[in-house]
């Protein structure tokens, strides 16, 4: 079943997901030499009569913002990494991340060999919120965080010619 006809005229893709970080510097670092995700855009600043008419019904003034692109390659499917560097800090929720929150709840990520894959992250200090690997619709599935709390799934995909969600047949 493909995408109602008003949604194809309208829509031509998905851009990014924007995680929003403490400090863009240090998380650029971390996604990048943690994660081996590419810089494709370094940190920069957007401030002045721009960013305010784009954000400025949502941010207090001055509208600030710093902000990266990560992926793994020159194309729309990346992660922004965002700060806002004149809007204060919320205290963080103690204890484990709640994924069950309107919001960003989590972002995937594929890889070919989960095993490897963990234990490589695992070696860099990777914080994992689940002690084994699932098998779940045809994936192999476990989940980590950042250091600011970001909820990220590790998919290993069945079926390589499929996309994730595709992957359980009956």
């Amino acid at each position: 079943m493909g995408a109602p006809t008003y949604a194809r005229r309208m829509f031509t893709g998905f851009a990014h997901a924007a995680i929003c970080v403490a400090d863009v510097d240090q998380a650029t670092q971390w996604y990048s030499e943690v994660l081996g995700l590419q810089v494709l855009s370094p940190p920069y600043e957007m401030s002045g009569e721009a960013i305010e008419r784009d954000m400025g019904e949502l941010l207090p003034s001055p509208v600030v913002v710093k902000a990266a692109i990560v992926g793994l390659g020159a194309d729309d499917h990346v992660l922004e990494l965002i700060e806002y560097p004149e809007v204060p800090i919320r205290a963080a929720r103690p204890g484990r991340p709640v994924i069950t929150n309107p919001g960003l709840t989590h972002v995937g990520l594929v890889c070919d060999d989960i095993v490897t894959t963990r234990e490589e992250l695992e070696a860099r200090g990777v914080e994992f919120l689940t002690s084994e690997i699932a098998e779940v619709a045809g994936l192999r599935t476990t989940w980590f965080r950042d250091p600011w709390g970001t909820v990220l799934i590790l998919l290993e995909k069945r079926h390589r010619d499929r996309p994730y969600w595709g992957q359980y047949t009956a």
